[in-house]
Protein backbone atom coordinates (compact mmCIF):
# COMPACT_ATOMS: atom_id res chain seq x y z
CA UNK A 1 0.00 0.00 0.00
CA UNK A 2 1.27 3.77 -0.80
CA UNK A 3 0.44 5.71 1.83
CA UNK A 4 -0.18 9.23 0.47
CA UNK A 5 -0.36 12.50 2.31
CA UNK A 6 -1.97 15.30 0.57
CA UNK A 7 -1.04 18.83 1.94
CA UNK A 8 -3.46 22.05 1.04
CA UNK A 9 -2.54 25.70 0.10
CA UNK A 10 -5.69 26.88 1.19
CA UNK A 11 -5.26 30.41 -0.76
CA UNK A 12 -3.59 28.85 -3.14
CA UNK A 13 -6.23 26.59 -4.61
CA UNK A 14 -9.24 29.77 -3.32
CA UNK A 15 -7.94 31.43 -6.43
CA UNK A 16 -7.86 28.76 -8.43
CA UNK A 17 -11.10 27.80 -7.54
CA UNK A 18 -12.22 31.32 -8.44
CA UNK A 19 -10.53 31.11 -11.69
CA UNK A 20 -12.49 27.59 -12.38
CA UNK A 21 -15.90 29.24 -11.76
CA UNK A 22 -15.18 32.34 -14.14
CA UNK A 23 -13.78 30.63 -16.46
CA UNK A 24 -16.79 27.39 -16.62
CA UNK A 25 -18.93 30.72 -16.69
CA UNK A 26 -20.94 30.24 -13.26
CA UNK A 27 -23.06 32.15 -11.90
CA UNK A 28 -24.56 32.08 -8.59
CA UNK A 29 -23.12 27.93 -8.40
CA UNK A 30 -19.72 28.70 -8.10
CA UNK A 31 -16.64 26.16 -6.89
CA UNK A 32 -15.86 26.91 -4.20
CA UNK A 33 -18.15 24.71 -1.85
CA UNK A 34 -14.81 22.05 -2.47
CA UNK A 35 -14.88 18.81 -1.29
CA UNK A 36 -11.67 18.62 -1.08
CA UNK A 37 -11.31 14.51 0.99
CA UNK A 38 -12.49 13.59 -2.25
CA UNK A 39 -11.46 15.45 -4.44
CA UNK A 40 -7.97 14.03 -3.20
CA UNK A 41 -9.17 10.68 -3.82
CA UNK A 42 -9.67 10.82 -6.99
CA UNK A 43 -6.22 11.47 -7.99
CA UNK A 44 -4.97 8.17 -5.80
CA UNK A 45 -5.33 5.75 -9.10
CA UNK A 46 -3.09 8.17 -10.68
CA UNK A 47 -0.08 8.15 -7.56
CA UNK A 48 -0.37 4.41 -8.65
CA UNK A 49 1.06 1.49 -6.15
CA UNK A 50 -2.21 0.71 -4.66
CA UNK A 51 -2.05 4.80 -2.86
CA UNK A 52 -4.35 5.11 -0.09
CA UNK A 53 -5.25 8.37 1.75
CA UNK A 54 -3.49 8.75 5.20
CA UNK A 55 -4.19 12.03 5.47
CA UNK A 56 -5.49 15.23 4.74
CA UNK A 57 -4.12 18.59 5.84
CA UNK A 58 -5.51 22.04 4.95
CA UNK A 59 -3.66 25.16 5.85
CA UNK A 60 -5.37 28.81 5.55
CA UNK A 61 -6.31 31.56 7.36
CA UNK A 62 -8.97 33.67 8.82
CA UNK A 63 -9.38 37.12 7.10
CA UNK A 64 -10.79 39.10 10.46
CA UNK A 65 -8.63 42.36 9.23
CA UNK A 66 -12.09 42.47 6.92
CA UNK A 67 -14.81 42.05 8.81
CA UNK A 68 -16.08 45.50 9.14
CA UNK A 69 -16.77 45.70 5.67
CA UNK A 70 -17.73 41.56 4.88
CA UNK A 71 -18.74 40.87 7.89
CA UNK A 72 -19.74 37.05 6.55
CA UNK A 73 -16.40 36.40 5.33
CA UNK A 74 -15.17 34.78 8.77
CA UNK A 75 -18.42 33.26 8.95
CA UNK A 76 -18.25 31.79 5.74
CA UNK A 77 -14.98 30.33 6.20
CA UNK A 78 -15.32 28.94 9.36
CA UNK A 79 -18.68 26.69 8.21
CA UNK A 80 -16.48 25.89 4.89
CA UNK A 81 -13.57 24.28 7.41
CA UNK A 82 -16.16 22.58 10.04
CA UNK A 83 -17.37 20.95 6.30
CA UNK A 84 -14.04 19.72 5.73
CA UNK A 85 -13.42 18.58 9.11
CA UNK A 86 -16.47 16.46 9.08
CA UNK A 87 -15.15 14.68 6.31
CA UNK A 88 -11.89 13.89 8.07
CA UNK A 89 -9.74 16.77 7.03
CA UNK A 90 -7.50 18.21 9.31
CA UNK A 91 -7.45 22.01 9.09
CA UNK A 92 -4.62 24.41 10.42
CA UNK A 93 -5.59 28.26 10.57
CA UNK A 94 -2.87 30.96 10.77
CA UNK A 95 -3.68 34.52 10.77
CA UNK A 96 -3.24 38.09 9.04
CA UNK A 97 -0.78 40.38 10.44
CA UNK A 98 -0.14 44.17 9.74
CA UNK A 99 2.17 45.90 8.46
CA UNK A 100 3.17 48.99 7.39
CA UNK A 101 4.68 49.87 4.16
CA UNK A 102 5.33 53.09 1.42
CA UNK A 103 3.02 53.81 -1.38
CA UNK A 104 4.78 53.68 -4.71
CA UNK A 105 2.71 56.10 -6.12
CA UNK A 106 2.07 58.93 -3.34
CA UNK A 107 5.49 57.80 -1.12
CA UNK A 108 2.91 57.71 1.78
CA UNK A 109 3.08 54.99 4.34
CA UNK A 110 -0.07 52.39 4.17
CA UNK A 111 -1.72 49.63 5.89
CA UNK A 112 -1.29 46.10 4.41
CA UNK A 113 -2.76 42.64 5.90
CA UNK A 114 -0.54 39.36 4.53
CA UNK A 115 -1.34 36.13 5.67
CA UNK A 116 1.06 34.52 8.09
CA UNK A 117 2.62 31.49 8.83
CA UNK A 118 0.50 29.24 6.35
CA UNK A 119 3.80 28.29 4.17
CA UNK A 120 5.84 27.87 7.39
CA UNK A 121 2.79 25.80 8.82
CA UNK A 122 2.39 23.52 5.90
CA UNK A 123 6.63 23.64 5.56
CA UNK A 124 6.90 21.82 9.29
CA UNK A 125 3.59 19.40 8.61
CA UNK A 126 5.69 17.81 5.76
CA UNK A 127 8.75 17.08 7.70
CA UNK A 128 6.28 16.29 10.66
CA UNK A 129 4.70 13.19 8.38
CA UNK A 130 8.01 12.62 6.97
CA UNK A 131 9.70 11.84 10.24
CA UNK A 132 7.12 10.09 11.57
CA UNK A 133 6.90 7.92 8.68
CA UNK A 134 3.51 8.74 8.01
CA UNK A 135 3.23 8.53 4.65
CA UNK A 136 5.31 6.98 1.39
CA UNK A 137 3.83 9.82 -0.60
CA UNK A 138 3.28 13.36 0.26
CA UNK A 139 0.86 15.58 -2.38
CA UNK A 140 1.49 19.11 -2.07
CA UNK A 141 -1.89 20.86 -3.66
CA UNK A 142 -0.38 24.66 -4.56
CA UNK A 143 1.43 26.38 -7.11
CA UNK A 144 3.36 28.43 -4.41
CA UNK A 145 7.30 28.58 -4.85
CA UNK A 146 7.66 29.32 -1.39
CA UNK A 147 7.60 25.99 -0.45
CA UNK A 148 10.20 24.83 -2.60
CA UNK A 149 13.46 25.18 0.04
CA UNK A 150 11.47 22.60 1.91
CA UNK A 151 10.80 20.28 -0.88
CA UNK A 152 14.31 20.27 -1.48
CA UNK A 153 15.31 19.69 2.54
CA UNK A 154 12.76 17.08 2.47
CA UNK A 155 13.80 15.10 -0.86
CA UNK A 156 17.42 15.29 0.50
CA UNK A 157 16.16 13.55 4.13
CA UNK A 158 13.93 11.05 2.70
CA UNK A 159 15.40 10.01 -0.55
CA UNK A 160 13.31 6.70 -0.18
CA UNK A 161 10.20 9.10 -0.05
CA UNK A 162 7.94 10.50 -2.91
CA UNK A 163 7.15 14.30 -2.96
CA UNK A 164 4.36 15.05 -5.57
CA UNK A 165 2.67 18.11 -6.63
CA UNK A 166 -1.25 18.22 -7.24
CA UNK A 167 -1.09 21.71 -9.14
CA UNK A 168 -4.17 23.79 -8.69
CA UNK A 169 -6.16 24.93 -12.05
CA UNK A 170 -4.06 27.92 -13.42
CA UNK A 171 -1.63 27.95 -10.81
CA UNK A 172 1.24 25.67 -12.98
CA UNK A 173 4.23 26.17 -11.96
CA UNK A 174 7.14 24.79 -14.03
CA UNK A 175 9.89 24.76 -11.07
CA UNK A 176 7.64 23.13 -8.95
CA UNK A 177 6.55 20.59 -11.97
CA UNK A 178 10.81 20.06 -12.54
CA UNK A 179 11.29 19.50 -8.85
CA UNK A 180 9.17 16.67 -8.31
CA UNK A 181 9.18 13.24 -10.06
CA UNK A 182 5.24 12.91 -9.87
CA UNK A 183 3.22 16.32 -10.27
CA UNK A 184 -0.40 16.16 -11.71
CA UNK A 185 -2.55 19.39 -12.87
CA UNK A 186 -6.06 19.66 -11.84
CA UNK A 187 -8.49 20.46 -14.06
CA UNK A 188 -11.22 23.04 -13.76
CA UNK A 189 -13.78 20.55 -14.35
CA UNK A 190 -12.50 18.55 -11.03
CA UNK A 191 -13.78 21.50 -9.27
CA UNK A 192 -17.79 21.14 -10.34
CA UNK A 193 -17.17 16.89 -9.80
CA UNK A 194 -16.05 17.37 -6.19
CA UNK A 195 -18.87 19.51 -4.64
CA UNK A 196 -20.53 19.24 -1.37
CA UNK A 197 -24.09 18.58 -1.07
CA UNK A 198 -26.17 21.53 -0.22
CA UNK A 199 -26.74 21.29 2.55
CA UNK A 200 -23.98 19.53 3.71
CA UNK A 201 -25.41 17.03 6.34
CA UNK A 202 -22.35 15.98 8.90
CA UNK A 203 -22.10 12.87 10.33
CA UNK A 204 -23.71 13.82 13.84
CA UNK A 205 -26.07 15.27 11.89
CA UNK A 206 -25.74 18.46 11.37
CA UNK A 207 -27.09 20.82 8.50
CA UNK A 208 -24.52 23.36 6.72
CA UNK A 209 -25.61 25.03 3.97
CA UNK A 210 -23.41 26.34 1.49
CA UNK A 211 -23.01 30.32 1.20
CA UNK A 212 -25.35 32.33 -1.45
CA UNK A 213 -22.18 33.53 -3.07
CA UNK A 214 -20.65 30.42 -3.56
Amino acid sequence: MNRTAFLIDGFNLYHSVKSASQDLGLQGAGTKWLDIHSLCRSYLHAIGNNAQVTGVFYFSALARHIEAFKPDVVKRHLRYTESLQATGVSVVLSRFKKKQILCDHCGQKIKRYEEKETDVALAVKLMEILITDQCDTAMLMTGDTDIVPAVRTAQSLFPQKTIGFLLPYKRHNQELAKLASLHIEIKKEAYTRHQFPDPFITPTGKSLNKPATW
